[in-house]
Parts: C-alpha cells; sequence; structure tokens
C-alpha cells in the first residue's frame, strides 16, 4: 500500500491543500461546543456578560470591593473616574447614554487599553471581593451575622450602627475585628463556589449593572447573537472546506486511479506470453478495474481519516480535560477502549474474507468470460443447465463472503451507536453531579458531549479505515504484483540497430527452447536460414514445434539456446520495436479489433494512404466481400471480429500484415480458413509485393507449401527434413507421410510437375 502511495506524488501540491484544509477544518470542529458552552453559560446564565471584570462600577461598590481585599492600587490603576468634573460634556453626555446613574454619582470604567497579564490579574483581584460583597449583602444570614455583631457591642454604639447595612458596619470597625469577618465569608465562598468564582463574581456584576441603569436584556441578546453569527461563520467555514477537501481528495483518487490503469495498462503490453501465463486474463481485468476502484475509494477517505481524525481525538481530548479538570477523562477512556475493542472483534471476525473477496470476484469474472467467450460450444453439446450451475456455485460464493462482510458492518453500527449514547447518558449522569457541586456549568457539560461525540467519532473513523484499509492493500499488492513482475523479455540498456546490408535474413542457429516450467525442450538444435525473396515453409504434425518457431521471430518468447539472428543481429540486442517494426506477422487465430475495416488494415498506421489499404485488401482477397458491404471499407467490425466469418477474418488479418509493408512476413498457419482456390489466389497475388521480402509460412496443408523454397520438416520439435518438396517426397519420410495424408500419389506427381512448371 505505502508503493501505491508513494505516487501520489505526482499530485504533491493538491496533498498539501487537503492537508492544510483538514487542519483548518478540525479546528473549526473543535471550536464549535466552545460556543455552544459559551451561549449557554455566558449568554444564558450570565446574561452576556462574559468577564469577571466589571465593565462599570459605582463609586460606592469599589469602594467596597477595595476594602475586602488589599490589591486596591492594582485594581484603580486599571479603571477612570468618570464625572462631571473629569470629562467633557460631550464625553460625559456619552457615558451618560450608557450609564445612567451617571447622572446621581461618579462611575469608575474600566480603560479600554489593557494587557492580556493584566487583565487575568485583575479578575483574580476583583472577582472574589465582589462575591465576599455580594454574599455579605444578600445572604440569609447576614441579618443574624448582624445582629451578633450588634450584640458584642456596647449600647451606644450598637443603637449608631443598627439602621446600618452588615458591610457598613463591618467597614466602621476595627481592622483587627474586621478582617476576620472577611475571611471567614471568603471561606464560606470557597467551600460553596469552589472554583466557580469568577462565574459568581458575574451575578454581583448583574447586580452592579441594573442599578448603574445598563441594560442588561440588550447585553444578553447582543451576546447570543454575536456568539450566533460566529457560530454560523465557523459552520460556513466547516462546509467550504469540506467541500473544497473532498474536491481534491475525489480528484487526487481519481488522477492516481488513472495513472494506476495507464500503468497497469503499459506494464501488461509488456508482458510476454510467459507473465500471461502467470495472470489469467480474467485476473488482470479484474485488477485493473475492481482491485484499482478499491483503492481510489481509499483514497478518498485516507486523508481525512489519517489527518482529520488524530487532530479531533487528541484536540477533544485536550478541550474536554480543560472543560472538566480531568473529572470525567476516564469516561473518555472507557469509551476509547471499548470502541478499540470492538473494532479488534470486528476486525479478527471479518479480516480473512476481505482477503477472500478479491478471488472470487477474480474467480466469477473467469467463469463468466469462459461461459460467453464459449457459448457456441456450450449450446452444441446442451450444457447450458451445467453452466449455469457452474457460474452459480462462483456466484454464491461472491455472495456469501458480501452478505457476511455487510452482516459484520450491519452488526458494528448499533453497537457503536449504543456505545455513544451509553457514553452521553454517563457525562449527563456524572456531569449533573459536578454541576451540583459547583465545579462545573451547565454549557461545559454540554460542550464535553459534543468532544466526546468527536473523540468517539474520530476513533470509530480510525477503526473503520482499519477495516477498509486491509481490503485496499490486499488491492494494493495485486498492482504492485503487476507493476513489479520482472520481465522475461525487455530491452538491453544498449541495444543495436539491425544491419541493412542483410536486410530479411532470419537465421536459426541451433535453437533450444523450453517453456517455463516445462520438463523438456519443446524445440531442440533447430538451424535454418530464410532469407529475402524466397519463402521458408514450415510443416508438422500437431505439437511438432511450428507455432513456436514462428512465435520464436518477433521475439514472444526468448530462445533458451542457441542463437536467433535477424537482419545479422541477435534478436536480444536490438530492442523490441525495431525488431517488430520490421515483421508482419499474422496469427494462427486472426484478431480483429472494434471499429472498421479500415481501422484494421491500418492497425499498423492510422495515416497510411486509402490506395495502399485496398491494394492490400486486394492482395488478401478480402476486397470479393468488402465491396458487397454498403459501408465498404467504413463497415463497422465488432469486438473480436464476431459479425465476421472465420475466412474473412483471417484475410482481414493478412491484408493488415500486408498494409504495413514490413520486410518479413510470417504467416503461421494463417491459410487454414481459406478455400482452395481463394488460397491459391491469394498466394500468387502475394508474390508480387513479396518478391523482395522474406516470406515464412506455418501450413498444415501440402498444396500451401508444395511451392516454397524451402520447406521445414518437424517432428517433435526436432527438424527431420530440409529442402524443396521434390527434394523432401525423396529423401524424408515424416514429409512424404504427410503429404500422401492429405492427397494422392497421383495428385502428389501432378501437383508437383504444375510446381516445377511454375517455378
Amino acid at each position: 500500500m505505502f508503493k501505491v502511495l508513494l505516487k501520489l506524488r505526482k499530485s504533491w501540491k493538491s496533498v498539501v491543500i487537503v492537508l492544510v484544509l483538514l487542519v483548518a477544518q478540525a479546528m473549526a470542529e473543535l471550536a464549535l461546543p466552545d460556543y455552544t458552552s459559551r451561549i449557554v453559560n455566558v449568554g444564558i446564565q450570565q446574561g452576556g456578560i462574559e468577564s469577571a471584570i466589571p465593565e462599570a462600577i459605582r463609586e460606592e461598590k469599589l469602594n467596597e470591593v477595595l476594602f475586602a481585599t488589599d490589591k486596591d492600587e492594582f485594581i484603580l490603576d486599571n479603571y477612570e473616574l468618570v464625572s462631571r468634573n473629569t470629562v467633557s460634556e460631550k464625553e460625559f453626555d456619552k457615558y451618560l447614554k450608557k450609564y445612567p446613574a451617571l447622572k446621581d454619582e461618579p462611575i469608575y470604567v474600566l480603560k479600554e487599553k489593557i494587557s492580556d497579564e493584566n487583565v487575568e490579574k485583575l479578575e483574580q483581584a476583583i472577582a472574589k471581593p465582589l462575591v465576599v460583597m455580594y454574599f455579605m449583602q444578600n445572604t440569609e444570614n447576614s441579618n443574624q451575622i448582624k445582629e451578633q455583631m450588634l450584640s458584642q457591642m456596647p449600647s451606644y454604639q450598637a443603637t449608631y450602627l443598627k439602621e446600618k447595612t452588615l458591610i457598613e458596619i463591618i467597614k466602621e470597625i476595627p481592622e483587627e475585628q474586621s478582617k476576620p469577618i472577611i475571611d471567614s465569608f471568603g471561606n464560606i465562598i470557597d467551600e460553596k463556589v469552589g472554583t466557580m468564582i469568577e462565574q459568581s463574581a458575574v451575578t454581583a456584576i448583574k447586580e452592579e449593572y441594573a442599578a448603574i441603569g445598563m441594560n442588561l436584556d440588550k447585553i444578553q441578546t447582543s451576546y447570543i447573537w454575536k456568539s450566533g453569527f460566529q457560530m454560523l461563520g465557523v459552520a460556513l467555514i466547516i462546509m467550504i472546506t469540506g467541500v473544497v477537501i473532498m474536491f481534491f481528495s475525489s480528484g487526487m483518487a481519481c488522477r492516481l486511479a488513472k495513472h494506476l490503469r495507464e500503468e497497469v495498462f503499459e506494464k501488461v503490453l509488456k508482458y510476454s506470453t510467459k507473465e500471461f501465463r502467470e495472470f489469467s486474463t480474467a485476473s488482470l481485468i479484474t485488477r485493473s478495474t475492481n482491485d484499482i476502484q478499491q483503492i481510489q475509494s481509499m483514497i478518498q477517505i485516507l486523508f481525512r481519516t489519517v489527518v482529520f481524525a488524530p487532530i479531533m481525538g487528541i484536540g477533544g481530548l485536550i478541550r474536554v480535560i480543560n472543560k472538566s479538570s480531568t473529572s470525567m477523562i476516564w469516561i473518555i477512556g472507557f469509551a476509547i477502549l471499548s470502541i478499540i475493542s470492538i473494532m479488534i472483534i470486528l476486525f479478527i471476525v471479518a479480516m480473512p474474507k476481505f482477503k477472500k473477496l478479491q478471488s472470487f470476484i477474480d474467480k466469477i469474472n473467469l467463469v463468466a468470460r469462459e461461459i460467453l467467450t464459449g457459448l457456441p460450444v456450450i449450446r452444441a453439446f446442451h450444457k447450458e443447465k451445467a453452466e449455469e450451475k457452474r457460474f452459480d456455485e462462483a456466484n454464491v460464493d461472491l455472495m456469501k463472503v458480501n452478505l457476511f462482510v455487510n452482516n459484520v458492518m450491519s452488526f458494528m453500527m448499533p453497537i457503536l451507536m449504543f456505545l455513544m449514547n451509553g457514553i452521553s447518558l454517563m457525562i449527563v449522569w456524572f456531569g449533573a453531579k459536578n454541576i451540583n457541586n459547583g465545579i462545573m456549568q451547565v454549557g461545559d457539560m454540554m460542550a464535553i458531549i459534543q468532544y466526546t461525540m468527536q473523540i468517539v467519532m474520530a476513533f470509530l473513523m480510525i477503526s473503520m479505515v482499519s477495516i477498509m484499509l486491509p481490503r485496499a492493500a490486499i488491492s494494493a499488492n495485486r498492482i504492485m504484483e503487476i507493476l513489479e513482475q520482472d520481465l522475461s523479455i525487455k530491452d538491453k540498456e544498449n541495444t543495436k540497430l539491425l544491419d541493412d546490408a542483410k536486410k530479411g535474413l532470419v537465421e536459426f542457429k541451433n535453437v533450444c527452447f523450453k517453456y517455463p516450467d516445462a520438463d523438456t525442450e519443446t524445440l531442440t538444435d533447430i538451424s535454418f536460414t530464410a532469407e529475402p525473396g524466397k519463402t521458408t515453409a514450415i510443416i508438422g504434425s500437431t505439437g511438432s514445434g511450428k507455432s513456436t518457431i514462428v512465435n520464436l521471430i518477433p521475439r514472444f518468447y526468448d530462445v533458451t539456446g542457441g542463437e536467433l539472428c535477424i537482419d545479422g543481429v541477435n534478436v536480444k540486442d536490438v530492442s523490441q520495436k525495431s525488431l517488430r517494426d520490421i515483421i508482419g506477422f499474422v496469427p494462427q487465430k486472426g484478431v480483429l479489433f472494434s471499429g472498421t475495416i479500415e481501422s484494421n488494415i491500418k492497425f499498423a498506421d492510422k495515416n497510411m494512404n486509402d490506395e495502399r489499404m485496398i491494394d492490400a485488401a486486394r492482395i488478401a482477397q478480402a476486397t470479393e466481400f468488402i465491396e458487397t458491404k454498403p459501408e465498404k471499407y467504413q463497415a463497422p467490425i465488432s469486438q473480436g471480429g464476431t459479425n465476421v466469418s472465420g475466412g474473412q477474418k483471417q484475410r482481414l488479418s493478412i491484408a493488415r500484415a500486408i498494409a504495413s509493408d514490413p520486410e518479413i512476413y510470417v504467416f503461421d498457419d494463417s491459410f487454414s480458413a481459406l478455400d482452395y482456390k481463394t488460397d491459391c489466389a491469394l498466394r500468387e497475388d502475394l508474390k508480387a509485393v513479396t518478391k523482395d521480402k522474406t516470406v515464412i509460412i506455418v501450413a498444415q496443408r501440402i498444396n500451401t507449401v508444395l511451392n516454397a523454397d524451402q520447406i521445414i520438416t518437424l517432428e517433435d520439435g526436432n527438424i527431420v527434413g530440409k529442402g524443396t518438396h521434390e527434394e523432401l517426397m525423396k529423401n524424408c519420410e515424416t514429409y512424404r507421410q504427410i503429404a500422401l495424408s492429405q492427397l494422392s500419389e497421383e495428385e502428389l506427381n501432378k501437383t508437383t510437375q504444375e510446381g516445377s512448371e511454375n517455378k
């Protein structure tokens, strides 16, 4: 899989864009729960007041706060006094609109420019005194404390202080008496409020804002609207980045699939027959389509999982710790362990089936291809039911594996949903206890639920990929098997040029050949020379090695012993392109491509002129059926040439070779589907274009070879006769037996005499 991923280097710009956008999207999604938390905590519970530092405070109230702390100078340094005497009339009117109580008494207003460090210090300095003063003023026990203090004072002092508030009484008494009282209130607050000092201070600030005349409803509404629009902005960023990420990810995946298909196709085109024996056609098709599709699907979600999920998981965990002060981390740990345990179990159960899935797809493609290709034979032997059963077995095997995998995946989702809902319930249960104990706010609990879901979904995404990745990895390995397959036939780094002085000369020098994995040699010590302007025929019984010899000429196989030279150069020393450019090869089985008659004849050179095409068709005796078609040379040819007869297919294959105008013609039993009259006419017309060319013919019929300049007779991979028809009839028993098996003695004598006269 890693080797396939390295091919993404061609799309490195897209990779960088996706990575950057994934980080941005993750940060945006991690920010959303914070907004939810702030809307609940600040917007609803705190009335839109964000900080424990009052924006404005009456002089009288500030004095009370300063009385309860020893940081009075630091606090005063961050406020400025606003009254008719301290600011201009215009500024005073501006402040008055915002703080209506300013008309009755001076107000301290927070300075605009305060460093972040000072903001944090100021909040710590002012929050607790605010809560202490508020608590002393509003607690139910304040009257009891007041009565207790008055009872301990002299009667004249108690009478004087009776009408004053608890705070005013404490301010009147000496510091050594007031400080313990304030400290005791501070301890009570620490016990009741805990870590929620800043949030409790907001309650006192709201009371102060109301006393100043500030519009609390407007403050709350403005904050909620502002936070809502910010959330919409973040959601918009998430949407846009998500769309762009999918656009680039899909583009990368599609381009990678395209490049892989190109590489596979280009590699397969270089395969020799040996490599084709190792990979079935059905398997090559499956690897080029289904396997590459698996990789493409994986790449589309890979970056989102590899980059996005870890950021979400780790980022969510950090934020949960900040929100809950580690008191609920064990719930996250439980969730993660549960998901991992479920995934491991499913992985163990499903993984073996994923490995089988691709092989079953290969199998069903192979069976379907065999049945469709051999349909006429199946019908002829009335084996439709048997083949249906064979296909059904392969189909059922694939269905069972797919069904098992789908059932496992279907079973997984309800379990995970149950787990996620259970975790949410646990967070609400334990979060409610924390809220009751004053160590957590409602908004924080809601944020923790969202963060937990993000963490769980992140691990779920990773787990899903851990299941999909093996299947994609198997597909990637199957693709790399094709790409990394060592070619048995390949060009040398420094190739030689063909010798024009020996143009068309084909020399077999003690050639031996053994098929891969075969025990015995197919050809042994084959030596002969095919010269330009002459026809060399090869004949022999079935399995004697005729087609093997001609397959060595265009280097479909490499000789395993001896030497094969063309144009005076060993075929292993020249490039395959230059070698095959000078050979017109007509295979034993005529192969046509979907298109038209014209495109098939012009297969070697689509730019060749029409006169050359028509002349090649005439020599191949193909014009008689081409001219009968309404479209003539534009008549369509279906895939594999199934809409033309065997003889027509063979003649078009011969015309294709003639049109390429090669130095060497190789006909591998290419006249077998032609009738005797057409065969004779074709060979007669062929003489004109091959008078200075090398012609090598493999044939079964004696009539096709008897006029050849040289006839090679094979038996069990050995040359048992070499010469003309007349010479072989005299001194080669194998040739004579082949000839007599096809023609009578009288017919042989007649054809021999006619051949001598033609020469």
